[in-house]
């Protein structure tokens, strides 16, 4: 194999810095750049790639390709130098999927709980031997890896459906875990998301199969249509894999599992929530598919310890927990918060930093319908990701409708005025639950040390 140069504009994004491991880890010589530093940026670095602060066109030496993102506007001056000295400009998917093709490709889609599917996935597989390669949206914990470069002919990889991009790929096993109305400033109304989904379930090649989640009736509809041979998973008897006498209690959750003709085994999990058993059963109807023993996989759901900012328990002392979660649209919001008030806690006080301008105004009722189910809500500004707040409603608008739901429940404060806030607040028998995709989790950060510090000082 011939080494190629690649330049990655957005390196730091755990998509892009994801896939530029996997392709130093092939041979590949790796450049970039981003806007700040983080621990994927060193990582690269570690591993040999050379990684500038800041965009700009002098960052684009002679690379045979320069790989963006959908977060990298237009006018960016690293694709505007690429443009004017007609480089190869590819999309972070077109790169990703052509490595997926080139194996025996087992991606995971879905609105919600892709990358917890993806990580459980990837672990089972893992374990059992069969040394595939991985590239996950998020590091499962324990782990200081989200992409793995394996020997076997599997290739697992999460793929990102919010601009159509996920088109690219022609797995073999594609797991579909919910559908949701998410990445409406590009798909426009249901009618483009449901067709861009109908057309990702056709993608999956001749004698592949499609492992659907049976809770999602829309996706069900799809993937009935598309005449794909289906395996679906649920809580439904009609199921193909499906689950019953569930038991969840904190962290750790029980349940049966079935098959159409018979009971399969006892599984259990050590990640909250009834969603986490959904995310399971799709790992369960994989193994099978894949031919892997009932008891690695039971061996291997029992050992998953979750995903970084997957619902992370980040402190627990004096009777408080702190846990961090990305958790940003509203569906994400209702499991976070159901699974929350599965470890009994006196008082739960949530954190949440809205996402997008687009998605706040898309979704603005059902932002407050999910998050009334806290106790006491702490809002602060708009993460704005790469959009202008042309494209939606502001802050003011969601706190208006959050005290209609939550009358006084509910509090705007600036993102430096949230830990004084805290420190005056919370009390001995709450759980602190920070939520978002920005970067709200410095504050859940800052936090943690703060309890920290005090536990010392006592």
């Amino acid at each position: 194999m011939k080494s190629k140069h690649y330049h990655f504009i957005g390196i730091g994004g755990m998509g892009m810095g994801t896939l530029a491991l996997l392709l130093l880890a092939k041979g590949h010589k790796i450049s970039g750049s981003d806007l700040k530093d983080n621990e994927l940026i060193a990582q690269l670095c570690k591993n040999g790639a050379t990684v500038a602060m800041g965009h700009q066109a002098s960052n684009i030496q002679n690379p045979d390709y320069v790989v963006y993102s959908s977060a990298i506007p237009i006018n960016n001056p690293e694709r505007i130098e690429s443009v004017s000295r007609q480089l190869s400009l590819l999309k972070r998917a077109q790169v990703l999927a052509q490595l997926v093709n080139e194996q025996v490709g087992i991606t995971i889609a879905g609105a919600h709980g892709k990358t917890t599917t993806t990580s459980m996935v990837s672990y089972l597989l893992l374990n059992a031997g069969l040394k595939p390669t991985t590239a996950i949206g998020g590091i499962i914990n324990g782990h200081t890896y989200n992409a793995h470069l394996g020997e076997g002919k599997y290739f697992v990889a999460e793929t990102d459906e919010s601009d159509g991009t996920f088109l690219y790929f022609r797995p073999r096993y594609s797991i579909i875990t919910n559908i949701d109305f998410e990445h409406v400033d590009f798909y426009k109304d249901w009618q483009g998301i449901l067709e861009a989904y109908r057309k990702f379930i056709n993608c999956t090649v001749e004698g592949g199969c499609v492992i659907a989640c049976s809770e999602d009736q829309r996706l069900k509809i799809l993937v009935k249509e598309s005449k794909k041979q289906a395996v679906f998973y649920g809580f439904d008897h009609t199921c193909d894999v499906w689950a019953k006498n569930i038991i969840t209690d904190g962290f750790h959750s029980q349940f049966e599992c079935h098959t159409k003709t018979a009971k399969l085994a006892d599984f259990e999990l050590m990640v909250p929530g009834r969603h986490n058993v959904l995310n399971a059963l799709a790992c369960i109807a994989l193994g099978l598919q894949l031919g892997v023993s009932v008891e690695m996989m039971q061996k291997t759901l029992k050992e998953f310890s979750g995903v970084k900012r997957r619902f992370q328990l980040k402190c627990q002392m004096e009777d408080i927990m702190v846990v961090d979660d990305y958790g940003h649209h509203p569906t994400e919001i209702v499991a976070t918060l159901q699974a929350a008030r599965l470890f009994h806690k006196k008082r739960l006080v949530t954190v949440f930093q809205p996402h997008r301008y687009s998605r706040t105004k898309f979704l603005l009722n059902e932002f407050a319908h999910s998050l009334a189910l806290t106790d006491w809500l702490i809002i602060t500004d708009i993460y704005a990701a790469s959009e202008k707040p042309s494209a939606g409603v502001g802050i003011k608008t969601l706190l208006e409708t959050l005290q209609k739901a939550m009358g006084n429940r509910v509090v705007y404060l600036k993102k430096e005025e949230i830990l004084n806030h805290l420190a005056d607040f919370v009390q001995n028998g709450d759980l602190v639950l920070f939520l978002g995709a920005g970067d709200i989790y410095h504050c859940c950060d800052e936090l943690v040390n703060i309890l920290n510090k005090k536990k010392v000082m006592v």
